[in-house]
């Protein structure tokens, strides 16, 4: 149990971590909302030119991918024995891509993007690319670029709840050119810091001072 509870300590610790990464990695675009271990990100489309938005779109998930595998590589290969650490070097990132238009509400000082838009990216990440690491551009996005991607991009068709057919297109990271420039070797004074930060960062979990709130939903 013990065990036990220390690994979901770690993987919240961990999961966080490599969020943080993430967003930090494109300052240009806002955080919307942190859902699950998934971040949805956004900026204005409306000052770039066709080209410059697929270019943008491209270069923010390559820079997004290098700070990911980089933050995973350090938690892998800190000491903790735990199974979400041990196992960090399974995780992978995924992206998907729109452009639209898309209304503003602010509600209790946070500000969120709804419209149908919101709700097509959203569908889209359901789809059934089977690549472990990937950029999926919808058709609207897709189609703004006049010259092709760096790496071959892969058509595919799905019927989206609410929305209806739509087809996207895929872009496996793997095959892009630098997108993960080789990982540094940790040091051994790195790997012991970098497991007492995650030990006492997860220390409270543990403990349990850091309880998941129980809340009531009304419709």
């Amino acid at each position: 149990m013990r065990s036990h509870r220390m690994s979901l300590a770690h993987a919240e610790v961990n999961t966080a971590r490599l969020l943080e990464k993430v967003i930090d990695a494109v300052p240009d675009f806002d955080l919307i909302e942190i859902e699950g271990d998934a971040a949805f990100l956004a900026r204005q489309a409306d000052t770039l030119d066709s080209d410059a938005t697929v270019a943008l779109t491209l270069q923010a998930a390559m820079a997004m991918h290098r700070a990911f595998h980089l933050e995973r590589h350090y938690v892998a290969t800190n000491l903790c024995p735990c199974n979400s650490c041990a196992q960090a070097n399974n995780l992978k990132l995924k992206f998907v891509a729109h452009i639209g238009e898309v209304a503003t509400q602010t509600i209790r000082q946070r500000r969120k993007l709804v419209g149908i838009d919101v709700i097509l990216v959203h569908r889209l990440l359901k789809n059934p690319v089977k690549v472990p690491e990937y950029l999926l551009l919808s058709d609207e996005l897709y189609h703004t670029a006049n010259t092709p991607m760096p790496g071959p991009a892969h058509e595919v068709s799905q019927d989206l709840e609410g929305i209806g057919p739509v087809r996207a297109y895929f872009v496996n990271l793997a095959g892009v050119p630098g997108a993960l420039p080789p990982l540094p070797k940790p040091s051994l004074l790195g790997r012991v810091g970098r497991t007492l930060a995650v030990a006492g960062s997860g220390l409270p979990h543990m403990l349990g001072l850091r309880r998941r709130r129980r809340t009531a939903t009304a419709f």
